[in-house]
């Protein structure tokens, strides 16, 4: 049995899918685990009240194919996800209708509107040994992870394991930016996520993906595939390959790589299916780390040097004014309060500002960019 399954599908036409899905999951033996009457949630990425031609979040119709295939074993099924936004029937409710989830719902599959959360003690975590997950989740015998495949202006690349960030409540996800302001710490909450979660099967829907401003400002791209594995890091580092980000610059797959959740990279995988036909060199990526390291292990002068060139060389948002409505929205969504209006257009106080990237991410318009400092891209040439 392989360790990761892709297969071509190049159109959201239901057939096509369906031969895809067969393909990817039927013959693999993926959904061995389902059986009668078990409840399955289906965790999707429905980051915000977008449509699906925006290629912001999971398209609908594998998330019907998906589930005919499950209620076909006999099983029910639970779509939901957490945005960023309240966390309510009124808010997520928008977004089921501007993402195409209600067209879904039938005898068999329902989508999420229990919006309790709870709190999980998880003391083999490295680092989030306390934190909120939303409740739903616990009424399913089994999740299926079904990312959607897209930059991201934080960790770089948005798939598998960045998709459970959504079992967090969504007005609480800033408070998590904040608490785990170190992008290495954030990486390693997110698998932490995954490790307390545990999803039966991943899948990403790659058919059309997003590239540049992502993960919710970017541009459609067609890559036309679907990929599944019984591994979220060992499906992002396809991810990866396929848009061409090198895996030591993405901090998610280095914390899963530290865990001993992944041994080695792309080279070391078992991969069914031909991943050469999807790879697309001039993928628009948001490269937001580089992979050298300037920081002393046990000499304070080093750790300092470190922290000042780290410093130099680090992404920041940055505002591109001609794009901006001065809604507001980034400021009332940043964690660290380093946000200002100011002349009607926001302003960044650099020293308060964690590099979370949620200005860049919920920004509406898509004003707020990540921007690169030119010494850092020379350096990681």
């Amino acid at each position: 049995m392989a360790e990761v399954y892709i297969a071509e599908c190049r159109t959201y036409e239901e057939e096509r899918v369906k031969e895809a899905m067969s393909e990817l999951l039927q013959k693999s033996g993926l959904l061995s685990f389902v059986r009668p009457d078990m409840t399955i949630g289906i965790k999707a990425n429905l980051v915000s009240f977008m449509k699906p031609e925006a290629a912001a979040t999971t398209h609908p119709t594998v998330l019907k194919v998906l589930c005919d295939m499950l209620t076909d074993r006999g099983a029910k099924c639970i779509i939901g996800d957490s945005p960023g936004g309240l966390y309510n029937s009124v808010f997520v409710g928008r977004v089921y209708s501007a993402t195409g989830m209600k067209s879904l719902e039938s005898e068999r599959v329902s989508l999420n509107r229990n919006f309790g959360q709870k709190t999980a003690d998880f003391p083999e975590a490295m680092v989030a040994k306390t934190f909120e997950y939303t409740a739903w989740l616990d009424e399913c015998d089994a999740v299926i992870n079904f990312c959607k495949l897209k930059t991201h202006g934080m960790m770089g690349l948005s798939a598998a394991a960045k998709n459970l960030f959504g079992i967090v409540p969504g007005t609480i996800k800033p408070e998590y930016h904040f608490r785990f302001p170190d992008h290495k710490d954030f990486a390693r909450m997110i698998v932490d996520l995954n490790e307390f979660l545990k999803p039966e099967l991943s899948i990403c829907d790659a058919v059309v993906g997003m590239e540049g401003n992502g993960p919710t400002a970017g541009t459609p791209r067609e890559i036309g595939c679907l990929i599944a594995s019984a591994s979220p890091h060992k499906l992002d580092l396809v991810c990866a390959e396929i848009i061409g980000i090198k895996p030591e610059t993405l901090p998610i797959l280095e914390a899963a790589k530290e865990r001993g959740l992944i041994e080695g990279g792309f080279d070391t995988l078992d991969v069914s299916g031909d991943v050469e036909k999807f790879k697309i060199p001039d993928y628009e990526r948001i490269e937001t780390h580089t992979s050298l390291d300037f920081k002393g292990k046990n000499n304070i002068l080093g750790t300092v040097m470190g922290n000042i060139v780290g410093s130099v060389l680090a992404s920041k948002p940055k505002l591109k004014k001609s794009e901006c409505v001065g809604c507001k929205e980034c400021m009332k969504i940043c964690p660290a309060k380093a946000i200002v209006m100011s002349g009607g257009k926001p302003k960044i106080n650099r020293k308060e500002c964690i590099r979370c990237f949620c200005c860049q991410e919920f920004c509406p318009k898509g004003a707020l960019k990540v921007s690169r400092p030119l010494v850092a891209k020379i350096l990681n040439k």
